[in-house]
């Protein structure tokens, strides 16, 4: 009787895709693998964001990734590569863990919805899973790129947060929320998406099987997919939660306001600024937490992504 009642649980728990136990692996191997690949590449992100930030409202020359990195080492120390670390890993266990923990189960609900897997499937559920997970953790990310863009804060991320709290509102802390949400909701698709796609694609027509060397091509992939997708929606982002204003554009209204605003006075290569720091920095990004994630989801006992 207890061996029946064993085999009708182990079934449930197939039928369904998840226990409690499974829950917690989920959220926790996927927030370990983003958090240790934003400790990697912080410094690339610093640099991203600085980049985003030259000559609002104006066309020129730019500072390349390279010469910018010396000017900020010289000027403001090697520690300011790593400005914004604490709320970056804040927002790392809780972001990370909601964006890469939902895609399993939210593919899952589709494919018993739609009785299908294709890639739009996969799509829907990565931008699902992307948009829940950035409504929920936008406070972390404004904290850590106004910690990013101001060296000489001696308050700290707590001092910040209440600062901006006190002085500026909560909702201040959901400033660039909806173009969060829609570069979340592109990034997750994209990059969980393809990687996906990818392996299956590689599965089929190589000799490849699962293991290291498919979960880097893929991840490598996915990284260079995603970055071409959500780099105008991340410069958009950042700007809006920065709200600096220039000589000749004042505070962007929203999203397409910010958009228009830079097509017009910065012309179209303004959207892609920092897109060779997003690409140095989501590329290794995507490639450390992918493959880490499957190696903790492997000694956790679950399957592949």
């Amino acid at each position: 009787m207890r061996e029946l009642e064993t085999a009708i649980n182990h079934e449930e728990r197939e039928k369904w895709g998840f226990s409690a136990s499974d829950v917690v692996y989920h959220f926790g191997t996927s927030g370990i693998s983003v958090a240790a690949a934003t400790g990697v590449t912080h410094p690339l992100d610093v640099l991203k964001v600085r980049l985003q930030m030259q000559l609002i409202g104006q066309r020129g020359p730019l500072t390349g990734m390279g010469r910018l990195f010396v000017q900020l080492v010289k000027s403001e120390g090697p520690r300011s590569l790593y400005l914004g670390l604490t709320p970056a890993f804040m927002r790392s266990v809780l972001y990370g863990g909601l964006r890469l923990g939902l895609y399993e189960p939210s593919k899952y609900v589709c494919k018993m919805a739609f009785e299908s897997s294709n890639v739009l499937v996969k799509i829907a559920s990565g931008a699902f899973s992307g948009a829940i997970a950035t409504a929920l953790t936008n406070p972390a990310e404004v904290l850590k790129v106004r910690l990013q863009m101001n060296p000489n804060l001696r308050r700290g991320a707590i001092g910040e947060l209440r600062r901006i709290a006190s002085d500026e509102g909560i909702t201040a802390l959901w400033k660039g929320v909806g173009p969060a949400m829609t570069r979340a909701a592109a990034l997750t698709a994209s990059q969980l998406a393809t990687y996906d796609e990818s392996k299956r694609i590689l599965m089929r027509l190589t000799l490849l099987e699962e293991g290291f060397y498919l979960h880097l091509i893929s991840s490598t992939i996915a990284g260079t997919m995603s970055t071409l997708v959500t780099a105008p929606m991340d410069l958009i982002k950042t700007r809006l939660m920065l709200q600096r204003e220039s000589k000749t554009v004042g505070p962007y209204k929203n999203g397409f306001h910010c958009a228009y605003q830079v097509m017009r006075t910065e012309g179209p290569r303004g959207l892609y600024k920092g897109g060779f720091a997003i690409f140095a920095r989501l590329s290794p990004q995507t490639m450390i937490t992918l493959i880490l994630y499957e190696k903790l989801r492997q000694l956790a006992g679950l399957k592949a992504v």
